[in-house]
This record gives structure tokens, sequence and C-alpha cells, in this order.
């Protein structure tokens, strides 16, 4: 393949990535190696992704893989993240993503466990996400039954699920809208769930708001 240099910025950019989520607790835990990361090389069948079962703690730039749409490592030291297939399903479920963060974050887990839904509640959730947070249905992590799941999920157009007793799972047009879009969803979800503990009844968007949800 071309000369490996070319990649360094995908490989940098899915590295500060990881490290901003792992400081920032997304991943569910700081020394454990769950959640991943990907950024699609523009134009091309490539992805740089986090490797499998690393800590955050330990990784360099360096150890970021380059991988093929075919699951070929191309470049890095260590096997790809387990969830290839499902990063690989999303761009082509999704051409216009080019960003794939996959968290374990605390608030999103908790609707991943009750398989709960969630309305987008605020404007900015809405214009960035999509009128709806849906459940992706339960799969073994890894799988190709997870990847086909999520791939299916994909056709309504939104941009930040959740993953049934697993976690989130949010895209972007660049690792920055990936990262904001996750933090937005743990937003809404934090504050969701507040709402539902106090028993009140919560206030949705109005039905006839002309906020553009961009497809």
């Amino acid at each position: 393949m071309e000369h490996e240099s070319q990649y360094t910025p995908y490989r940098q950019s899915v590295f500060n990535a990881c490290q901003w989520l792992s400081e920032n607790g997304f991943f569910g835990t700081r020394r454990g190696t769950g959640g991943n990361v990907s950024l699609r090389v523009e134009n091309r069948e490539l992805l740089a992704i986090t490797p499998t079962s690393k800590p955050y703690g330990d990784l360099s730039a360096g150890h970021i893989c380059l991988v093929d749409f075919n699951e070929t490592l191309l470049a890095g030291p260590f096997p790809p993240s387990i969830e290839i297939a499902m990063h690989i399903a999303v761009y082509r479920a999704r051409p216009e993503a080019q960003a794939v963060v996959h968290t374990h974050q605390s608030y999103a887990s908790v609707f991943a466990v009750l398989n709960h839904p969630l309305p987008a509640l605020f404007e900015e959730v809405l214009i960035k996400l999509g009128p709806r947070i849906e459940i992706v249905p339960f799969a073994p992590s890894g799988s190709r039954d997870l990847a086909e799941r999520v791939a299916e999920a994909m056709q309504n157009g939104a941009w930040g699920y959740i993953i049934q007793n697993h976690g989130a799972l949010v895209l972007g047009r660049n690792v920055d809208e990936a990262l904001l879009n996750a933090e937005l969803l743990e937003k809404l979800c934090r504050v969701y769930y507040r709402a539902l503990a106090t028993g009140l009844p919560v206030t949705g968007l109005p039905s006839s708001i002309s906020v553009p949800f961009r497809m």
C-alpha cells in the first residue's frame, strides 16, 4: 500500500478522540478497554480504528489500526477492535458519516438496560441527533448479528443510538462532531433519567417545531 505516513493524521485523530473519551469517563471505566473509535479515510474504503483489548492509557497514535473494508489490517501492531464489522457496517449504510464513536457512557447505559428509546427533548439534540434515540436490539459484542442490527437501525437517518444492554453509538461528519454527539446524547440521557425519577410528566418538544433534522 501507499506510504503509511499519509494516514498519520487519521490515526492521530482517533488517538486524540479516544484519550478525550477515556479521560472524561465515556468508556465506563478508566482502566478497562471498552468502547472504540474510528475515522474513515476520505473517499477510500479504509478506516483508522482503535485496537482491541488495549487500555487507552497505554496507547500511542502509532498503535491505532488502519483497516480496509474487508477487515484486513494494513498498519498497526495490534488487531483492530472486535467491533470492526460494526464500524464498517455503519460506513457502508451511511456514507455521509466519517467518524463513529462507540461508548459505554453511564447515563446512556441506563437506557440500554431499560431498553427504552428517548425523545429528543432539546432543539440541539433534535438538530444533531434526530427526533428520537432508538434502541438497537442486543447481539453479542463483535458479532455479525450486531453489525447487521446496527446497519438496519442506520436506515432512520439519525446520528445517535443506544445498543441494548451494551452502550451508545454516535456518528459524525468528522471526529469533533462525533464527540459532540456523544456529549449531547449523555446530556439527554442524564436529564431524561433525572426527570423521570421525579415522577412528574416530562415535557417533550412541540410536534409543530420547525427546527430541521438533517438527513
